[in-house]
């Protein structure tokens, strides 16, 4: 047990175990039914994923960002240098997932094109297609902000890789505030989001 507490892959493997256990579970207490079960698969992958994207969001407006200032000086690198670029790896990864397995969600459940389009294909007669609709742009604007405003511009905020080692200190800080701003954006649009994505699930009775 110890040796599977202290390797953190070892403990992810665990987990996914354990929850293939509950799935042979589920299938012995009823009849398999492909079009229920692989739509809750891609929904559990989903909320999987979204649990770790809007953790580690959360994670870098509430905790890291307002807690920087406060580190005396000889202590900062330690974050910027091995914290940050670790946690942005998985951030980003998280945010690609959960849109990944968003997208195939509202396909196998009939309503991708219908929630894009707010559902305007209804004559926005369909609340929760409407919510949903909201909550899907509300995840893929964040999604497009993480990857193409945020981590490119944490890439050059904290020199990752040694991919911009000349850049200007007055350019670092910058790309490191225009980062922030739009993580910022992201924390304002996450609380929407989920409130339209919880109530499209768990609103209607019908």
């Amino acid at each position: 047990m110890t040796v599977i507490l202290t390797n953190l892959r070892y403990a992810v493997i665990t987990g996914f175990v354990l929850a293939a256990l509950m799935a042979v579970i589920y299938v012995s207490y009823t009849d398999f039914d492909g079009n229920v079960f692989w739509p809750f698969l891609v929904r559990w992958l989903h909320v999987l994923s979204s649990i770790m994207w809007i953790g580690l969001l959360y994670y870098f407006n509430f905790v890291q960002t307002p807690t920087m200032p406060k580190i005396p000086d000889e202590f900062k690198p330690g974050v910027s240098r091995f914290i940050a670029p670790e946690a942005l790896f998985w951030f980003r990864w998280a945010a690609m997932s959960t849109i990944f397995f968003g997208i195939i969600l509202a396909h196998l459940n009939g309503y991708l094109l219908e929630a894009y389009t707010l559902g305007a294909t209804q004559g926005f007669a369909d609340l929760r297609t409407v919510l949903i609709g909201f909550g899907m742009w509300f995840g893929t604007i964040m999604w497009f902000n993480v990857w193409f405003v945020i981590w490119p511009n944490q890439q050059k905020a904290l020199n990752i890789a040694n991919a911009f080692p000349t850049l200007a200190a007055d350019q670092k800080a910058k790309a490191g505030r225009t980062a922030g701003l739009f993580s910022r954006v992201n924390m304002i649009l996450s609380v929407p989001m989920l409130f339209c994505m919880v109530a499209a699930t768990h609103i209607f009775t019908g």
